[in-house]
């Protein structure tokens, strides 16, 4: 890949911006996560506030004894759902008791046994004797607890989307050998479980005047070198203001989003700012083909011209025949079942948070692929040109 300092969109720089600003984290932490330089996302930060300074109100008398009760139960609501982010699972009906205990010996540095014990359904009096036990507890028993708690945390770590398979790749990565059986069982016995796919609705709208595209892809996705062979799709996302549509560009080399773009419209605008952003970020060769179905958009001589002048070369598979655009599709599923159907988002802006934090923090650099010998798509970047893990 081109070794030229990475470009971004506005739109890249505003997603970024609201990941610091709406989320409330640190830019040293953000930037990290994104693989960018920390000056630069400080620098846009820094910008945004100049332009959306905080609006500065008086404060209003209040009773001094409210506001205590008032900030006691918010500090109380925050630690519940602190907690219940990390006991998901453990709430279901029929998991063990002593999967909940270990959960509460893991977790004593940052609650309070009553507290968890509450949570969980289960008695102090009850954990104490659990936690005697395990002095007395034979090696493989110690190492069966140990091995479930690191479980927990891993399938936490991965927002509670990991099936058993991840789980046994990220285990291996840290040196662990365990068995999907065992790995499986312990699971299921803490009440955890992988995200299950779902049916995906179409939203391809061939035009009646679109133009004529060979498959150069023909259903080969796989790529010898980055940012030659790419493809992409549109989705939609439901929020309280309407829909939000998404477009992305994938590298089929390491299945990484290397561009997408979001709007309120599905116009040719917003697949050609996804295609401007994978370009603008260096990750689209000279020649490089972009393959995706016979959608309006993606046919229509605009778009055709916009990859004309970026160098790129236009695939199309057939109306309406998902496994021409396979990966694409896939990746859709992903986000759909890992992220978009646990929430429900009232604003548009809240999708675009949650969607940009899914991307470029969790699927690119984060979750690990069956296809790239379960690897980021980022380590497999990484490991074809060290320099491209080099933050701009």
């Amino acid at each position: 890949m081109s070794s030229s300092r990475r470009k971004f969109t506005d739109e890249f720089k505003a997603d970024a911006v609201q990941l610091v600003v709406q989320g409330k984290r640190a830019v040293a932490q953000v930037a990290r996560e994104l693989g960018i330089n920390e000056s630069s996302l400080g620098y846009w930060v820094k910008a945004y506030r100049q332009q959306h300074p905080d609006p500065q109100t008086a404060p209003m008398p209040v009773d001094a004894a409210r506001i205590a009760r008032l900030e006691a139960e918010n500090r109380r609501l925050i630690e519940e759902n602190a907690f219940l982010k990390k006991s998901r699972g453990l709430l279901r009906p029929g998991t063990a008791v002593s999967v909940k205990f270990t959960l509460i010996h893991a977790e004593k540095a940052n609650h309070t046994v009553e507290f968890m014990a509450s949570m969980l359904g289960v008695t102090r009096a009850g954990y104490y004797a659990w936690a005697r036990r395990q002095g007395t507890a034979s090696p493989a028993a110690t190492r069966r607890a140990a091995l479930s708690e690191l479980i927990m945390q891993i399938h936490h770590d991965s927002a509670q989307t990991s099936g058993f398979r991840r789980v046994v790749a990220e285990l291996g990565r840290r040196g662990i050998h365990a068995s999907e059986g065992l790995v499986r069982k312990l699971m299921r016995e803490a009440g955890l479980f992988g995200v299950q796919p779902r049916t995906r609705k179409r939203t391809t709208i061939p035009a009646a005047d679109a133009a004529e595209r060979p498959d150069l892809l023909c259903r080969d996705f796989t790529a010898d070198h980055p940012g030659t062979r790419l493809v992409g799709d549109i989705t939609y996302l439901r929020t309280g203001q309407g829909w939000l549509y998404l477009a992305t560009v994938i590298d089929l080399f390491n299945r990484e989003v290397v561009g997408w773009s979001m709007a309120d419209h599905m116009r040719t605008e917003l697949v050609a700012d996804a295609l401007r952003m994978a370009h603008a970020h260096g990750r689209v060769e000279h020649g490089a083909i972009f393959h995706s179905d016979r959608g309006s958009v993606y046919t229509s001589q605009a778009y055709a011209d916009i990859a004309d002048s970026l160098g790129v070369r236009l695939s199309v598979g057939r109306t309406g025949v998902c496994w021409d655009n396979a990966v694409a599709e896939s990746f859709f599923s992903m986000l759909k079942n890992e992220m978009y159907h646990r929430y429900h988002f009232t604003t548009r802006a809240q999708a675009r948070f949650h969607v940009m934090q899914y991307i470029e923090v969790f699927y690119n650099r984060r979750r690990l692929h069956s296809s790239l010998g379960y690897r980021t798509p980022a380590e497999v970047r990484a490991q074809h040109d060290p320099q491209t893990a080099i933050a701009a």
